[in-house]
């Protein structure tokens, strides 16, 4: 009878700690939730833990302008690999980003960038009316082409969202609904099906988290 009593009350409890500790978080400006760090880590000889970095890249975007690793520097940014005359998953995968681009475009920190894997097809100008079909008229979406060997080794060696081997040629082809969610020191933080909504809304959860973590950073 002593045990049952210990047993309801600690169901009591319980909720009353969750409740102190959000509390006590928001008071305390912390944020509720950090997200976790995906890739190989790498180990050095202090124990320190340097987690897997997108590497350097050279774009070209819809706006004729280049895009390198230092125009994202202290942004946080979502990825995808697409095709502009794809008729299967990239329209529903591009509807989905429109979420993502119309909730967060009006903030100086955030960024989309769409990879094409048909740069022969995807020119300057097919993207540029591309992202208008998108509603796309700022540089808070960016719709990018470059070399096709370094397209595909970003896609499989920087944002890992693509496990099949291959070598960037004439018959290599990368078809994935992958989205990669990206922090401002260029790590990969999150990934989501591009085609699966309920995985999008996760994606719009995880995005206000990350925010929270860097303002919570800012004011330490």
């Amino acid at each position: 009878m002593f045990k049952g009593k210990i047993y309801w009350l600690l169901l009591l409890l319980l909720p009353l700690a969750f409740i102190g500790w959000y509390f006590y978080s928001k008071k305390e400006n912390k944020p509720i939730r950090t997200l976790a760090y995906f890739g190989p880590k790498n180990y050095g000889k202090a124990k320190d833990t340097a987690y897997h970095t997108i590497p350097p890249f050279f774009f070209t975007d819809q706006y004729g302008q280049k895009l390198t690793e230092n125009e994202v520097k202290d942004k946080i940014y979502v990825t995808d690999f697409f095709f502009t005359t794809c008729q299967s998953i990239c329209p529903i995968m591009s509807t989905e980003l429109e979420r993502v681009y119309k909730k967060y475009k009006s903030r100086n920190d955030f960024l989309i960038i769409s990879h094409t894997v048909d740069p022969e097809t995807d020119s300057v100008k097919q993207l540029m009316e591309y992202a208008k079909l998108h509603g796309v008229d700022d540089n808070k979406w960016l719709f990018v082409t470059g070399e096709k060997k370094h397209l595909y080794e970003t896609a499989r060696k920087g944002y890992l969202l693509n496990a099949e081997e291959g070598d960037g040629g004439e018959e290599d082809f990368i078809h994935t609904q992958n989205f990669a969610l990206i922090d401002k020191e260029r790590h990969i933080r999150g990934f989501y099906d591009g085609t699966d909504s309920i995985d999008i809304n996760r994606l719009l959860v995880d995005l206000k988290c990350l925010f929270d973590e860097y303002e919570f950073k800012e004011k330490k």
